[in-house]
Parts: C-alpha cells; sequence; structure tokens
C-alpha cells in the first residue's frame, strides 16, 4: 500500500490545487483559526501562503490535515447552502 498517494481517500480534491486550499482557506477562515486547526509555525509565524505551500509540500502529514480541514468547510457550506433552499 502507497502511503504517499495524494488526498486519493478524499474526494472531490482532485483538480484543485494545493495554493487554491491554503489561499480560501486563509481568506475564509483566517491564519489564527488555521493555526488552531493545524497547530504549524508557518500558520503561526509571520504566515504568508508561500512559506507556507513550502512547508506542506515537504509534510505530508501536515498537508493531509490542511486537505481535510478544506474538505469539511467545503461540506459544511454545501451543506448550509442546501438548508437555506430548502427554507425558502
Amino acid at each position: 500500500m502507497d502511503t504517499h498517494k495524494k488526498s486519493a481517500s478524499l474526494p472531490g480534491l482532485d483538480g484543485i490545487t494545493l495554493e487554491a486550499i491554503v489561499t480560501r482557506l486563509s481568506e475564509t477562515m483566517g491564519w489564527e483559526a488555521m493555526s488552531a486547526a493545524v497547530p504549524v509555525r508557518c500558520f503561526t509565524h509571520d504566515p504568508c501562503i508561500k512559506s507556507s505551500l513550502k512547508f506542506l509540500r515537504r509534510t505530508p502529514w501536515a498537508r493531509r490535515k490542511v486537505e481535510q480541514l478544506y474538505w469539511l468547510q467545503v461540506q459544511a457550506a454545501l451543506e448550509s447552502d442546501a438548508s437555506a433552499r430548502i427554507t425558502q
């Protein structure tokens, strides 16, 4: 079994770049909330997209956590959208 697969376990991430994921999370959650969810130095000390990408590309466990965080955020947005349509 290959433990280095790229997000094969998370459906829906095909075609979404790591840069797009980090950018969206930083815009919607903010760096402070990201660092609370995934406590890594690149989110806590002078965070920026470039340094985060460099770290996450070299650190598979942290990348998986960020991808999971993104997936949870997408699911929550979809559920919120669905419930909004029901109440209309």
